[in-house]
């Protein structure tokens, strides 16, 4: 194995965390730990807006939980750091776009990290799975996850059989927003991350604590909590000299230029 399990690039305010642990990006304890640590540090650098987690390995995004190290006594339920499994399950407060772009085989605990990404884009060779089944233990996070984003039957189908989905079902299903050429994908991820990097941070702040935290509340009590700002990013944007900037910007026929403030 490499000595570091991953790699952080910075491209102005855009962050590549690329995953490169071992022959199948297999996350244990440790490196759950410091990815975690990782992502929180993009979550509160104000010069980082957008965040591309990817894999330097052409077979495997992630196989997932690291089955090696549950051989030899690392609990499914080990502390996997503040942000969760992969540093981004339960991360508190990411309010900045996370993209994944998913290449080869994404599996488990891998399946599971690019679902807590908010766009994921996926090569045409990439393909899904959720063993878990197989191996006598809950893929928890992924049990949460997708009867909400896919049909519920679905979703059952893949977490009772275990069995592979590959990218074209995985667009089908709206899991995926692209499938592109393995060759193409890492360029479209940096092309996305780079216009959204250009956008309003404050209003995709609001749009990831909306989602987030009306997750399961009635729509009238969710649009009243925004119309008294209950949220503190819808607060804070209404309240920003961006808000401002928009709507001089329109009237003015010209390109907003965002501040995040």
């Amino acid at each position: 194995m490499t000595d570091a399990p991953f790699r952080l690039v910075r491209d102005g305010a855009v962050l590549e965390v690329t995953l490169c642990r071992g022959k199948a990006n297999a996350i244990d304890a440790a490196t759950s730990r410091a990815l975690g640590a990782a992502f929180a540090d993009f979550r509160d650098d104000a010069e980082l807006r957008v965040a591309i987690l990817a894999s330097a390995n052409p077979r495997f995004f992630s196989a997932g939980w690291d089955l090696n190290a549950a051989a030899a006594g690392e609990p499914p339920d080990a502390d996997y750091g503040f942000g969760g499994f992969g540093g981004l399950q339960a991360l508190p407060d990411l309010n900045k776009p996370v993209i994944a772009a998913v290449n080869g085989m994404c599996v488990g605990g891998g399946f599971e990290m690019a679902l807590a990404a908010d766009l994921i884009l996926a090569a045409s060779d990439a393909r899904f799975a959720l063993p878990e089944i197989r191996a006598g233990t809950l893929a928890d996070a992924a049990t949460l996850k997708l009867p909400r984003r896919m049909p519920y039957h679905v979703a059952m189908d893949l977490l009772f059989t275990g069995r592979w989905m590959d990218a074209a079902e995985a667009k089908h299903f709206g899991l995926v927003g692209e499938v592109l050429p393995p060759d193409d994908l890492l360029p479209r991820a940096r092309a996305l991350a780079q216009l959204l990097a250009e956008g309003p941070p404050l209003v995709f702040a609001a749009i990831k604590e909306v989602a987030r935290e009306a997750e399961g509340v009635p729509f009238a009590t969710a649009l009243a909590r925004i119309a008294a700002r209950g949220y503190p990013t819808v607060a804070r944007l209404y309240d920003s000299e961006d808000q401002q900037e928009g709507a001089r910007a329109f009237a003015e026929k010209r390109a907003p230029v965002w501040r995040g403030r």
